[in-house]
């Protein structure tokens, strides 16, 4: 029994995942049974990197989708659409699909998976999160008898990158981001990487798995690591901390209002967010570095276990692709004429998870301000605080910058509605200058 297989782009995805399924010497013997049947390109001019007979090239990538002999469909070109609606398509003619277009499946999941569980097809997305990361499997399978607390993660190797140069070598951001432009390592448009929507994208997507319902990607607060600046970097060592972009997804409780509530479970809402973090230089993210990526996972019975590993490249990616292709031939392989999927592979819950707004939050920060000189300004900061219900770890004067005042400010745990306004009220006192930058603290 062979598997054919459409794929989608021929680009660094596309051409490591041609690569590996020509060559299955020396992998798993399922392999030898998947064949390239169809080839989708932009360009049939352009060169390519792998070799592949011209008469599986075309630039019809509908027909592609749409073809009887297709088994699986691979989408690899990236981008919303036409992404989304070749995935569609070939949901429709009854395609089983694998791709690695979390943008896709973060905005538009719940539209992809309905559509497959009424054509009963599996949408497989291992490549979607973690490049090479096995992350997505573990969570429907292996992890999948516990109750999972939290996941956080570094899912962006470009700005693990930029922060992990700022810290070893003093640089600021802008600069590091354009040496890394030249390098390969960030985008001419860095903007869905240094903004954190590729990683709420990726966040959107574990959350979804962990906790057993679908996220509204809107409701994934997203901070950036734009403001991150070298003073920053500095100041975090010294604290005893470095500064990752974090993607995070916890479960909260929150007071029970009634009986009724209880019973249909709706005491638990979920934090889902991507922000710039002072890590402590004790935890295991911490030592995360370059391009990595890691998620840590968090839940009862299993405690605490992490995923690292290269979270992009042509090699890591396409080989979680392939694992999915894999995944896929072998179910269909053992089931025979079933058509019920298997359970442990498809993605069928319906509701959508309730996420709590970020003012409710209750985490540390660190903040900097830049005052003027006055004599009891660092009293003035602490009775705002003092106001609000913000308890400070420590405030300190740490010296001047341009004829101002540097103080940096840890808080304890605290609401962030209450931080917030404790802020307000500080940026209108007159020796306050600005507050250039303000973090959360893991």
């Amino acid at each position: 029994m062979a598997f054919k297989i459409g794929l989608l782009g021929l680009g660094t995805v596309g051409t490591g995942t041609a690569r590996i399924l020509q060559e299955p010497a020396n992998r798993h013997p399922l392999l030898k049974e998947i064949e390239i049947y169809r080839v989708g390109v932009r360009s049939l001019t352009k060169p390519r990197e792998v070799q592949l007979p011209p008469e599986l090239m075309s630039t019809d990538l509908e027909g592609i989708v749409t073809d009887p002999a297709v088994d699986i469909v691979v989408e690899v070109i990236g981008g919303v659409e036409p992404a989304r609606a070749l995935m569609l398509k070939a949901i429709a003619h009854g395609k089983h699909i694998v791709t690695a277009n979390k943008a896709v499946i973060a905005r538009h999941g719940d539209e992809i998976f309905t559509a497959a569980e009424e054509a009963g097809v599996y949408v497989m997305l291992e490549a979607a999160v973690g490049g090479g990361i096995p992350v997505i499997a573990p969570l429907k399978q292996c992890l999948g008898v516990n109750v999972i607390d939290s996941i956080i993660g570094i899912v962006n190797g470009t700005t693990n990158y930029i922060l992990t140069r700022m810290q070893t070598e003093g640089g600021e951001f802008t600069d590091i981001l354009a040496d890394a432009q030249q390098l390969g390592y960030a985008e001419a448009d860095p903007t869905a990487d240094i903004d954190g929507w590729d990683a709420a994208d990726k966040i959107a997507i574990l959350a979804s798995l962990a906790f057993a319902g679908r996220i509204k990607l809107p409701d994934v607060h997203c901070e950036g690591i734009r403001q991150v600046s070298a003073v920053d970097i500095a100041y975090a060592q010294k604290l005893g901390f470095v500064i990752k972009l974090l993607a995070v997804a916890q479960q909260e409780k929150k007071a029970v209002v009634d009986t009724q509530d209880l019973e249909k479970g709706n005491f638990q809402s979920l934090q889902v967010r991507v922000h710039p973090t002072l890590v402590p230089q004790t935890h295991p993210l911490a030592s995360v570095s370059g391009v990595y990526n890691a998620i840590l996972v968090e839940g009862e019975p299993i405690g605490q276990v992490m995923f690292h590993g290269p979270g992009a490249g042509s090699g890591p990616t396409a080989s979680a692709v392939v694992s999915d292709i894999l995944n896929i031939a072998a179910v269909l392989k053992s089931a025979g004429e079933a058509k019920q999927l298997h359970p442990l592979l498809s993605c069928i819950h319906q509701h959508y998870c309730q996420i709590a707004p970020v003012s409710e939050l209750v985490t540390r920060f660190y903040a900097r301000f830049l005052t003027q000189d006055f004599p009891g300004v660092i009293g003035h900061l602490g009775t705002s605080f003092g106001k609000h219900k913000v308890s400070l770890e420590s405030i300190v004067q740490t010296g001047y910058h341009e004829n101002l005042a540097e103080i940096v400010v840890v808080t304890h745990d605290v609401r962030e509605g209450n931080f917030r306004q404790a802020l307000e009220e500080i940026s209108a006192l007159e020796a306050v200058d600005s507050i250039p930058s303000i973090l959360r603290v893991l």
